[in-house]
């Protein structure tokens, strides 16, 4: 039993949906999964198990962050043998060409988190979603026609900052969307061995000052989970 799920040994399943709200880990456990149990309601941070087309899968919340989401992916994986390990979320698009609503699978992700600089002191990693998940939700986007898009994430400490240059730098280098919690993902995930992934819906484009409403989050939230569940219950 860990510090902060507090689940029981067997309650949690080897594959891990890691939304970032509790409350969205609720929505896509009732909505989507048979069988459905909560397995931990520490700090409110909801963790439900349950089946998806006869494979049983787990829905965390983690909370907003690398620091958050960083303590329940180490949980997941060293207390309770996760193996797959897919955060569904939002992201904001840097390029013009991926739109609000589309799906972007994040294939690595850059950050100016400090988080690896002292995991690795000062050497400069590389987090890297596994490519078998990578090919699986491509394989699933592509036959459900969603318009998706595979690249480089910017995972960032800072939901509101100053450094425009920054994001203009990155743009120039092939980073294609921002978002705050994959690099961290990634890393851990391949430091206990496991599979990582994240998967994100455009819910504004920094580029042309786009939003989604609330109802067309909600919608085009539901078809990216949809994509995930279907790609590693495959």
């Amino acid at each position: 039993m860990s510090t902060h799920i507090a689940a029981a040994p067997g309650e949690i399943a080897d594959t891990v949906l890691l939304p970032g709200d509790p409350l969205r880990a609720e929505w896509i456990a009732r909505t989507y999964l048979d069988d459905v149990t909560c397995y931990s309601r520490v700090r409110n941070m909801l963790g439900f198990t349950g089946t998806y087309q006869g494979t049983r899968v787990s829905v965390q919340g983690t909370g907003m962050g690398q620091p958050s989401l960083a303590i329940y992916v180490h949980e997941l994986l060293a207390e309770y043998g996760a193996r797959t390990l897919v955060r569904v979320g939002s992201c904001g698009s840097m390029v013009e060409h991926v739109r609000i609503r589309d799906v972007v699978i994040g294939l690595s992700a850059a950050t100016d988190s400090s988080m690896n600089a002292l995991r690795f002191e000062g050497f400069h990693y590389a987090p890297t979603a596994d490519f078998s998940l990578v090919r699986g939700c491509v394989e699933r986007a592509e036959a459900a026609g969603t318009t998706f898009h595979v690249g480089q994430l910017f995972s960032t400490d800072s939901f509101y900052h100053d450094r425009a240059d920054l994001s203009d730098r990155l743009r120039d280098y092939g980073v294609i969307a921002v978002e705050m919690e994959a690099a961290a993902l990634y890393t851990i995930a391949a430091k206990f061995g496991a599979r990582a992934l994240s998967v994100c819906t455009v819910s504004d484009n920094l580029v042309t000052g786009e939003q989604t409403t609330a109802d067309e989050r909600e919608r085009t939230f539901g078809e990216m989970v949809e994509l995930t569940l279907g790609a590693v219950s495959a």
